[in-house]
Parts: C-alpha cells; structure tokens; sequence
C-alpha cells in the first residue's frame, strides 16, 4: 500500500462524459452485476484510516451505485446505507439483489439528500461520470463536518506483464494509451477537484481474484467503451482475446491484478 499526493484515476475526465457511455450500463446491468469484480477488504480499512472514523454505524451515501457491488460491502462493514443510482436498468438490478438497502434515482450533480446527512460520502467507479463543478458542491453540502468524501476505482495493474499486453490491445479498441493515462493521472492533482476546494490523501491497494476466461471477458465487455461500439467489432475483439488469454492462463482461469486507487478528503 503507498501513499501519494492527491491524484486522479485514469480514464478521470476533465468535463461532463459522453452521455451515451454514462447511460450505457442500464441495458448490461445484468452482466455487470455478475461480471465487474468487487473490492477487498483493505479498501475499506483505508477509507476508515483516511477518514479517521470507522464505517459501521455510519451514515453513508453510496453515489453511483450500480448493481450495489460497493454498497453491500458498505452495508456489511456495519454502515447504514443509502444508495443513489441514476439508472433504471441499474437501478432495478440493485433491488433484485439487495431489496433491504434503500436506493433512490439521482446522482452526484444534484444529490436528492438533505445537507449535512451524511458521515460518509462514497464513489465507486462513478465520480468521473459527474461534472466536478456541480458534484464537489453537492458534497460539501451534504457531508456533515469533519465528514469524508471517498472515492474509488479499481485500476488494471499493468506492471504485471500480461496486463500490460491485454492494456496494449484494449488501448488499440479504444483508441487511449492507458499506460500512458495511468502514469499521466499519477502526475496531476487537479482532475478529481479543479476547483481546490478538496484536500485529497492518494492510496492504492493492490489485490487480485482468479476468475474463469468467461467472466474476465464479460467483464471486459461491460465497460462502456465496448457497451458503445458495434457488436460485431467488439465480439471479434473478445474472441480474439480468449486466444490471447488462453496461450497465458491454458487452464482458463484467469488472475487479474488490480490497483484500487483510493481519494478520500475530509469536509473542514
């Protein structure tokens, strides 16, 4: 685990995203909800450190919740817990799984929550989708003081040798450099904050899972990159990369490493 200056993730957009990506997720929520990977448990003892108060028997807001991969972990580590999703699709696979947590539509420009509700402020792979200039106010009014804003994404590992090849080709797909993102995100601090109203403490939590060559590209193919192009070049671009896969992992079971990159700043 390192300890950085404040940072943004890769892929952190410096204005509002491409709504069609934004919304993309709500018709493949079902695959996210069994595909994306989860988070350890490390990220969460980071966050409390970072913050300087433990999770359970807070009041957390859960921003961009998706399928609630984040929010039951939350919910788990004894937090009480409202999530806020902007999606329908999403939205409605959230309750089908976790219909004992309270979800309500908004999002992170304009949070239906009350000011001063909340002790924890938290974003997992979704504060890049909101437009800093609306959603760093938004925070500062609905976090109580000495409350933290937490966010976080888990980010390829592309030290790791295989990665770095399957970045290469993804980055072909996509058309971004994303060794070159990661290492330009590690040099700004202003991305996930332009206006400097946010002291952010920058961490990184390495972990992995093994998962069959199945779920790894059905993972793959749920980010909004792939969720927006033509189906046919991105079925080629999967199939292809199973062959790739299997040359490294002939047992079909994928490792993927991840470095979650953890923000959190505290409300004065």
């Amino acid at each position: 685990m390192t300890t950085t200056p404040a940072s943004s993730p890769p892929h952190e957009p410096s204005a509002p995203p491409d709504a069609r990506r934004a919304t993309s997720f709500d018709a493949a929520a079902a695959q996210y909800a069994a595909n994306r990977p989860s988070y350890p448990p490390a990220l969460f003892d980071t966050v409390e450190e970072l913050a300087g108060r433990p999770l359970s028997g807070a009041r957390v807001v859960d921003v961009g919740a998706g399928t609630g991969i984040a929010t039951a972990l939350l919910h788990a580590r004894g937090a009480d817990v409202l999530a806020v999703e902007p999606g329908a699709g999403m939205a409605a696979e959230f309750r089908r799984g976790l219909a004992h947590i309270p979800i309500v539509r908004g999002d992170g420009n304009a949070l239906p929550v009350a000011d001063a509700h909340a002790d924890f402020l938290t974003y997992a792979q979704a504060w890049h989708w909101t437009d800093t200039a609306r959603s760093v106010p938004e925070a500062l009014r609905v976090l109580r003081p000495g409350g933290a804003l937490a966010l976080w994404w888990n980010t390829d590992a592309i030290d790791v040798p295989w990665i770095a090849e399957a970045a290469d080709r993804t980055g072909r797909f996509t058309g971004v450099d994303i060794p070159a993102e990661k290492r330009r995100a590690a040099d700004r601090t202003d991305l996930a904050d332009p206006s400097g109203r946010l002291g952010f403490t920058r961490r990184e939590v390495r972990w992995s899972r093994r998962v069959p060559v199945d779920t790894h590209l059905a993972n793959i193919g749920s980010h909004s990159a792939f969720l927006v192009a033509p189906e046919e070049r991105r079925t080629a671009f999967l199939e292809e990369e199973r062959g790739h896969l299997l040359k490294v992992f002939p047992d079909g079971i994928v490792e993927e490493t991840y470095d979650v990159l953890v923000l959190v700043a505290t409300r004065p």
